[in-house]
C-alpha cells in the first residue's frame, strides 16, 4: 500500500508523513495537506507534550502500544515523520480508508 502521506515498508512498518496543528479545540484528524496527513493536537507544543498526544493519538487509531510509535524527523516542527512497528492490517486498512474519506 502506498500513498503520498504513508509507506508501507518490506517488513511491516508504517512511515507516514504529517502536518501537525497543536493547541487545537481537540485532537482529530483534519484531512490531507500537502502530501501530508493534516492532524489537530489539543496538546500545545510545550515540553514535548505535543509529541508524545501526537504518538498516543496514532497509537490508539492503528491498535498498537505507544512504545510501537518512532518521531523519525520534525520534533520541533510543523512537519513530521513517523513509523509505527507492524500495524495490524485491518487497523491500517480502516485507517486509511477514514483519511481517503475525509478527502
Amino acid at each position: 500500500m502506498t500513498a503520498g502521506w504513508y509507506r508501507r515498508e518490506a517488513c511491516g512498518d508504517l512511515i507516514i508523513s504529517l502536518h501537525i496543528q497543536p493547541g487545537a479545540k481537540r485532537t482529530e484528524i483534519a484531512g490531507l495537506h500537502g502530501g501530508a496527513l493534516k492532524i489537530r493536537l489539543a496538546a500545545p507544543p510545550v515540553d514535548g507534550r505535543a509529541n508524545a498526544s501526537l504518538a498516543a493519538f496514532l497509537a490508539r487509531q492503528l491498535d498498537v502500544p505507544p512504545s510501537r510509535v518512532t518521531l523519525l524527523s520534525g520534533a520541533g516542527s510543523r512537519q513530521k515523520r513517523l513509523r509505527i512497528s507492524a500495524p495490524p492490517a485491518q487497523a491500517l486498512a480502516g485507517f486509511v480508508a477514514k483519511v481517503e474519506g475525509l478527502g
